[in-house]
């Protein structure tokens, strides 16, 4: 074999293996235009679409942009395994990322998990006062990560939505009614029948109180040092402390105005002598 016929395998080597690369690399890049497109357009029409109108702004932000990346990253695996590199090796970089990363950001994925549930599924809304992990107060903001709360007295409280998603949340403001009750007391060998007459006069009297369901009085104990009545009135929900504040100070106001004692806690304490 001489000089000739080496150059000329070796030109028909060059000219094959640049046919073969050059066609792997014609469909690899064809891949990522056409799947660039294809899922260019199935984002935008996602965002457009009445699921994501349906959703709160930043859970339908999240699923898109993971749907748009689990695509993107799809295309590209696709892509490289068309040039010849084997797929098993993005299957276990990607599986060892996704390890060191999960555990590395544990809690804030349970956050992150614990924000689209309460997102998704709405146990509470921003304006709502709740009761959940410990914390309450109205809810200022929801995110993906945190929900914000405003207590009564101005504080902030930011609550891991992991924390909410898994304790029980008591929505005060979720019904449009509330049912106020109130505890009066009056001493032993007052006239329960007057008491509760009065207390009824003073409940049916208010005018934030709801005639349906009608005002329920009634003696719930005989206590150490008093008499205990019951007093449930219903009320729409933001007139829950103007009727609790109201209707106490009424209860003792016409409860000595009509000459009914009330109770202290007291002791009576006899001495026998032997």
């Amino acid at each position: 074999m001489n000089w000739k016929e080496i150059g000329q395998n070796f030109l028909n080597f060059l000219i094959e293996l640049g046919t073969s690369v050059g066609l792997k690399l014609v469909y690899a890049l064809l891949i990522i235009i056409v799947g660039s497109k294809l899922v260019s357009f199935l984002i935008k029409r996602l965002r457009k679409g009445k699921l994501s109108k349906r959703l709160e702004t930043s859970v339908a932000n999240f699923l898109i942009n993971l749907i748009n990346v689990a695509l993107r990253t799809l295309i590209f695996i696709t892509a490289a395994t068309v040039l010849g590199i084997p797929a098993t090796s993005f299957v276990a970089l990607v599986t060892s990322a996704g390890v060191a990363i999960g555990l590395a950001l544990q809690g804030s994925l349970a956050n992150l998990a614990g924000g689209v549930m309460i997102l998704i599924f709405r146990p509470f809304r921003v304006g709502d006062y709740i009761l959940g992990a410990g914390e309450e107060g109205t809810v200022e903001e929801i995110t993906i990560f945190y929900t914000t709360l405003v207590t009564p007295d101005n504080k902030v409280i930011h609550c891991p939505n992991g924390a909410l998603s898994n304790a029980n949340v008591t929505n005060y403001s979720e019904k449009k009614t509330r049912r106020v009750e109130i505890i009066a007391s009056c001493a032993y060998g007052s006239d329960v029948e007057q008491v509760k007459r009065l207390l009824t006069e003073v409940a049916t009297s208010h005018p934030l109180v709801l005639e349906s369901p009608a005002p329920f009085v009634r003696l719930k104990e005989c206590a150490d040092s008093s008499l205990n009545v019951t007093v449930r009135v219903w009320c729409n929900n933001s007139d829950y402390w103007t009727v609790f504040f109201d209707l106490t100070e009424r209860f003792q106001a016409t409860l000595e105005a009509n000459g009914i004692e009330i109770p202290f806690p007291q002791m009576d304490v006899h001495v026998k002598n032997d």
